[in-house]
């Protein structure tokens, strides 16, 4: 398994996206919130590893990158954060797992032909307003 604390981020992105590009699993060790016995987060982080199908690299709102993935033991989607990362191996395993489709929040399915629609899907996901303008408001910026 690399450490992810022996390399910079940005060669695990590039490695997460080559095996979302090459259809590979990786087999990821991250910490992730336990919880109790009533669902409530209890603060401590625990150790786990999953083998993983990756489909989807984002940035959250907060500006944290997220790993979208298909959980290979239960079949599950999974988010992981990259910084909660410890450690990963790269496989030769094809993906067997159909993974979730892309809808935008209103449960519309998403249709990307190109790659400048992602860029643009991509960048207006992190600049749309975060209230509904009215007309009014639209004047202001004007």
């Amino acid at each position: 398994m690399r450490n992810t604390n022996r390399q910079t981020t940005t060669k695990t992105l590039a490695d997460l996206y080559r095996s979302i590009e090459r259809r590979h699993v990786v087999t990821v060790s991250f910490l992730k919130e336990e919880h109790d016995d009533t669902g409530k987060k209890t603060g401590r982080l625990v150790e786990t590893v999953r083998s993983l199908e990756p489909y989807d690299i984002r940035t959250t709102r907060d500006g944290r990158i997220i790993v979208k993935a298909m959980d290979r033991e239960t079949g599950e989607a999974r988010t992981v954060r990259i910084d909660r990362i410890t450690a990963y191996t790269l496989h030769r395993i094809a993906f067997v797992l159909d993974r979730p489709e892309a809808t935008t929040p209103a449960g519309a399915v998403i249709v990307v032909r190109s790659a400048a629609q992602v860029i643009a899907r991509e960048l207006g996901r992190d600049y749309l307003p975060t209230r509904r303008l009215t007309r009014n408001d639209a004047a202001l910026a004007a």
